[in-house]
């Protein structure tokens, strides 16, 4: 399948995709609140990990490398922008070891050694490969991703430095993982979808420099995803220690 030029890339800022992001934002903040409840008992154990609150989890995770693939797309469509691909690529892994470390210290017996951010960074690693790719191949490919695990997992991948691959059969602790298999998954999607929207024009109907000012304020979280990310935990759990120290 071919796709029209991108017509989108640094026109300016694609609002919806910025509200996508708030949105996704929102999700990550009001499942993490419930996550520190159950951690300071204020609901009952495995309120986290169950039911509706396990499935935003991951609704919100697979969201986050969605809008990461339909990023990688709109800033590379037109050819790999190496300088910036490598600026991106070190802010995100110097982030997610701020996440690693930060937790170590939290959590030593279940920190994040591979969670959304260290999936995001390998993902947009792999993504390039794929760029050029048919669409229909992207999406074939997240496919067979998604459903790996099904049929590639196995004892060989067991050891600590396949963990990021999500094959092992072994459980394992940590409070936050997303590994390639199956979360690559959602990613290429994103891509895919990103293709399929520049083919139909759609990002030049939704690409405008002067968005709405409501437009603007909806989508000023999500401009500044990264950093939201990486403070809004430490703050949800001071206010939930706070309360629970008023509350004794």
């Amino acid at each position: 399948m071919t796709h029209a030029p991108i017509d989108a890339r640094a026109k300016g800022r694609i609002p919806a995709l910025d509200i996508a992001r708030t949105l996704a934002l929102i999700a990550m903040a009001v499942f993490h609140f419930t996550f520190d409840l159950e951690m300071f008992g204020h609901v009952p154990f495995g309120t986290a990990t169950t039911g509706f609150w396990r499935a935003l989890a991951v609704g919100t995770a697979g969201s986050f490398l969605f809008l990461a693939g339909v990023g990688l797309w709109l800033a590379h469509a037109n050819g790999i922008r190496w300088t910036a691909f490598l600026r991106r690529f070190a802010v995100i892994v110097g982030a997610a070891a701020l996440v690693s470390i930060g937790t170590y210290l939290a959590f030593p017996h279940a920190f994040v050694f591979f969670g959304i951010l260290h999936s995001i960074a390998l993902c947009s690693l792999l993504g390039l490969a794929v760029l050029r790719l048919p669409v229909v191949v992207i999406a074939a490919l997240a496919v067979a991703v998604f459903y790996a695990p099904n049929f590639l997992s196995g004892p060989m991948f067991n050891a600590p430095y396949w963990w990021w691959s999500g094959l092992q059969t072994i459980p394992l602790s940590t409070v936050d993982y997303e590994p390639i298999f199956p979360w690559f998954a959602p990613f290429l999607a994103g891509i895919a979808a990103s293709k399929l929207a520049s083919h139909f024009g759609i990002w030049a109907r939704v690409t405008t420099q002067t968005p709405t000012r409501a437009a603007r304020l909806a989508g000023l979280p999500g401009r500044h995803s990264l950093l939201i990310y990486l403070i809004h935990q430490p703050i949800l759990i001071g206010i939930v220690w706070s309360a629970t120290q008023l509350l004794r």
